[in-house]
């Protein structure tokens, strides 16, 4: 019997986006559009299922997964890598036969175990324990096989307390340890997990990483999604590299998390030249410079980051985001608009925002961070949001006055204040 559990073929999905409507200039305009509207919207519902041949070229057609190709064998251990938007939670929909791909083939040997969105796979309505012996049945299991997996399924979950309470109340926390618990002990040949776990807390992911270390030692098959690149080498034999729905690179761990963090602080870099950096066509607003600098007066390395754009209409609130991450994707610090007070007041045309953090080597170790810039309008959310914005260079310092100058690398990321003292016991 072959040893490939998963072979995946030319795979490609392709999905049609909705459009900005065409505005109108006058009243007549606006009537006649109305009136044709049963007629637009009939063509547009009937556009959603059909597509020509050039679709690669139409606007309103994206493909989440162009012509992909690889091969997974039982028992490994396999991280896929890449930005927002490159595919990845599209490539496990598809494993898990959630949605058809629109080209190509996906073959999977084996029962399938997947923790995608929260509160997949759950009916709101049943208990904790109903929902166990559901996901067990629909994987093929006997009532009896699942009866001795469920007090293990319980404990790992740690919500014995609430597992005959309807999952409906259950928070998004709650949700991913009840559905981690049942995808990994209810003994799938393929496991596939994917960023959901960001949702737990910090306990439970290490957790949640060292039971899916185990399940592969056991011989089954584990496919990983994460943007924590710390996580995906700590866990990962293999790696997948995914870009714009295109495969960009396949091979050992080491080697591909080094390429893609250093296109990813390259491409950081490059946002500190002045251009359209992202724009919200919908809301009128664009960014158009990042800039961020140490300044080192008075013997103190402070932050600076200089945020301009433009609106190309009057907005009453317009708020700044920031956060900081290493570049494997562990995050530092989250600053909201509320939190740093950069929430701008009647906004048109050119704005710039400038936000300046004190005394940075006090808080973070020497080495380069990456910024990442979201503008919110209050009440609206998140309008545009910028990963990979920035690089900071935080510089090393002598904090401890030892004659050794800190980087993230070798001591950490927080240089912590510490004293001691002796005395015979």
């Amino acid at each position: 019997m072959s040893d490939t559990v998963i072979s995946v073929e030319n795979l490609s999905k392709r999905y049609r986006i909705g459009l900005k409507e065409e505005m109108h200039d006058t009243i007549v305009g606006a009537m006649l559009g109305i009136a044709r509207r049963p007629f637009t919207n009939l063509k547009r519902l009937r556009k959603l299922s059909a597509f020509g041949k050039d679709d690669h070229e139409q606007k309103d057609v994206i493909w989440a997964l162009d012509d992909v190709s690889f091969e997974v064998k039982r028992g490994e251990l396999i991280g896929i890598i890449g930005r927002n938007g490159s595919g990845k939670s599209t490539l496990l929909k598809i494993l898990s036969r959630i949605t058809e791909p629109t080209k190509g083939r996906a073959v999977v040997h084996g029962r399938v175990g997947s923790l995608l969105e929260v509160g997949t796979g759950f009916h709101p309505e049943l208990t904790g324990r109903d929902n166990v012996y559901l996901n067990g049945t629909i994987l093929g299991m006997k009532k009896a096989e699942i009866d001795r997996k469920f007090d293990e399924i319980a404990a790992f979950s740690e919500i014995e307390k609430f597992i005959d309470t309807p999952v409906k109340r259950y928070s998004s926390g709650m949700r991913v340890r009840l559905a981690f618990a049942v995808a990994a002990y209810l003994q799938p040949e393929i496991l596939l997990v994917d960023e959901v776990l960001a949702v737990g807390d910090m306990a439970f992911q290490t957790k949640c990483i060292k039971k899916m270390g185990e399940v592969a030692i056991e011989g089954r098959t584990v496919l990983f999604v994460s943007h924590k690149m710390a996580s995906v080498k700590r866990l990962c034999e293999t790696v997948y590299w995914l870009e714009n729905g295109r495969l960009r690179q396949g091979g050992p761990t080491d080697e591909v998390v080094s390429c893609y963090e250093k296109e990813t602080l390259d491409k950081a870099n490059s946002h500190s030249q002045n251009q359209i950096i992202a724009v919200n066509d919908e809301h009128g607003v664009e960014v158009n410079g990042i800039h961020t600098t140490i300044d080192s007066g008075n013997g103190i390395s402070s932050l600076i980051v200089k945020v301009k754009g433009r609106t190309m209409k009057l907005i009453a609130r317009l708020g700044i985001g920031l956060q900081i991450t290493t570049p494997d994707g562990t995050l530092v610090s989250r600053i909201g608009a509320r939190l740093a007070k950069s929430i701008m007041e009647n906004v048109n045309g050119d704005w710039e925002g400038l936000f300046k953090i004190n005394d940075i080597t006090r808080y973070l170790t020497g080495g380069d961070y990456l910024l990442q810039v979201k503008i919110i309008r209050p009440m609206m959310g998140v309008i545009l949001n910028i990963e990979d914005a920035s690089i900071v260079h935080v510089p090393q310092k002598d904090f401890y006055k030892a004659g050794v100058y800190l980087t993230s690398i070798t001591h950490g990321i927080v240089p912590l204040p510490v004293s001691f003292h002796y005395r015979k016991a």
